[in-house]
């Protein structure tokens, strides 16, 4: 029986686990500790890769290939299924949508979400998007299916229209996006629980839940989206703040104490690092050839 594409594996995950949680992880160390810790599907951010990769905002200023890196050095070590943030297609024409897609199958990735902002978008739980006509997001959609080398790859629509239009024209272009060939929706911003209901109702497909901390959604449960139809729940940065928050706490620290002793205990240890990262049997590798070198 041949391997299972990460697209498969990606659909299986959804069916498998209602509603799945799809977790973020900036890095491959990340998507690691997220498999270990029992996540079926990972995710990466576009707002991660600026603010992670780059140090830069989540205004549109990062590219197919920053994005690609992170991809790439991903699903090198870690097998579960990707999803990936690809904003809205890293250009202006069907090309550039047709090549980002061709681009994250040949990487790897098992999905990508394609959104509606215009191309200086903006975090979707900001003010002041700014959004396409719903004929420019459908052929975004209809550009991404068609680019597909692999059937089983996922093509998710995701579109901020509550935020700018309200919540018909959010509905109304979930619709459309599904008629056009994606495979499940992603309403960003969404403030009720209610409104799910209304997306899966309205458009038959997996409907995947924004639960981002700090933003327009509040920080529903799984229990309560699974009421409410939705089929993925996604965290996308909820690791990586708290990496950053930590990282703060240290070097505020050491700097002020002049040693790293009064913070040592948040610390992941040597070998907990080690054990995550396989190390000892990459070592053990090593040893074996250098005693077979000089026997």
């Amino acid at each position: 029986m041949s391997r299972k594409t990460p697209g498969q594996r990606f659909r299986d995950a959804v069916v498998e686990e209602s509603p799945l949680q799809v977790i973020g992880a900036i890095n491959a160390n990340h998507a690691l500790l997220a498999q270990r810790a029992g996540f079926k599907a990972i995710y990466l951010s576009g707002g991660g890769v600026a603010a992670g990769s780059l140090g830069l905002p989540d205004l549109g200023i990062t590219g197919l290939e920053d994005v690609l890196i992170d991809v790439r050095r991903i699903t090198d070590v870690c097998d579960l299924p990707l999803l990936v943030d690809v904003d809205t297609g890293f250009g202006s024409s069907a090309f550039n949508v047709a090549r980002t897609v061709k681009s994250m199958i040949k990487a790897g990735a098992a999905a990508v979400h394609i959104e509606d902002q215009v191309g200086a978008k903006r975090c979707g739980h900001r003010p002041n998007k700014e959004i396409v006509t719903q004929q420019e997001m459908v052929d975004r959609i209809k550009a991404a299916v068609d680019a597909r080398t692999d059937d089983s790859f996922v093509i998710m629509a995701r579109t901020d229209a509550l935020a700018v239009e309200g919540l018909n024209s959010a509905l109304d272009r979930a619709a459309a996006c599904i008629e056009a060939g994606a495979d499940m929706v992603f309403p960003e911003a969404i403030t009720e629980l209610e409104m799910y209901k209304l997306f899966a109702d309205r458009v038959n497909a997996p409907i995947l839940a924004n639960i981002t901390e700090f933003g327009a959604t509040p920080l529903f449960t799984v229990d309560e989206l699974k009421e409410a139809n939705v089929g993925l729940v996604l965290y996308p940065l909820s690791a990586f703040r708290a990496m950053n928050k930590a990282a703060e706490n240290v070097y505020t620290a050491i700097r002020r104490d002049g040693t790293q002793k009064n913070v040592i205990d948040t610390m992941q240890t040597r070998m907990e690092l080690y054990d995550r990262i396989n190390y000892h049997a990459f070592e053990q590798s090593l040893d074996a050839l250098f005693a077979q070198k000089k026997s």
